[in-house]
């Protein structure tokens, strides 16, 4: 997951930064620096993800098959 799918995924489950942090056990200094582009752990960036996930979100890696091509992120 790239950051700007996080803020894309965040955005369809219409989720704070909190709330993504408070779902996946992180703090939210935690998503807001993954957001920002900065390092995080890949445990960190797995659970942000998997969080998503189980809400029901489905990304898109780049090269993927998708409508639009490119990478993102899905809503089932």
């Amino acid at each position: 997951m790239k950051p700007n799918q996080c803020r894309m995924g965040r955005a369809a489950l219409n989720w704070s930064t909190q709330e993504l942090a408070r779902r996946a056990g992180l703090g939210p200094n935690t998503v807001n620096r993954f957001e920002a582009g900065q390092d995080a752990r890949v445990s960190s960036v797995e659970k942000m993800q998997k969080a998503m996930e189980d809400a029901g979100l489905v990304f898109i890696a780049d090269g993927e098959t998708s409508a639009g091509g490119g990478l993102g992120v899905r809503l089932r």
